[in-house]
């Protein structure tokens, strides 16, 4: 149980977070972790991507890399995915993930429909360096481009 003595929500806008629109945003590492896939039988480095500029700023979006599985070609694209991330960052040969925090980079993000639940939700689909200037995310469906207004 937690104390919310002194929150009252008519005072604060409620929040909602849609995906991102699909497009390039300069992000950088905030939180990296190893953790156990959900059958056991193997560990994901879970990456917590930040935007860090535009409309978007202090938005998060996530990948998770399957560095330890049973399955050789889920390792071998986590590793594909990590050594895009490290070139990303100029760090060749992390010891630790804390290495990648904080440099910043450009992340691709699409959006998909989740299997499970049909809802929305981000993919980072590619990584590159900073200087791959992010383009302007695509308006979302049935929205007049800026351009029109």
């Amino acid at each position: 149980m937690a104390n919310l003595n002194g929150f009252d929500a008519s005072q604060v806008e409620p929040t909602s977070f849609d995906p991102l629109p699909a497009g390039k945003y300069l992000a950088v590492i905030t939180e990296s972790e190893m953790r156990p896939t959900k059958k056991g039988a193997g560990q994901f480095l879970n990456l917590t991507f930040e935007v860090i500029e535009g409309e978007y700023k202090g938005r998060k979006v996530w990948a998770r890399l399957n560095l330890k599985n049973p399955n050789p070609q889920a390792e071998q694209i986590a590793r594909g995915q990590l050594s895009a991330i490290c070139r990303a960052v100029g760090v060749m040969a992390p010891k630790d993930s804390l290495e990648l925090h904080n440099l910043p980079l450009v992340v691709t993000v699409k959006v998909k429909k989740r299997d499970d639940t049909g809802d929305l939700q981000n993919e980072i689909s590619s990584y590159a360096k900073k200087d791959a200037a992010p383009a302007a995310p695509a308006p979302a469906a049935g929205a007049t481009p800026p351009w029109k207004r």
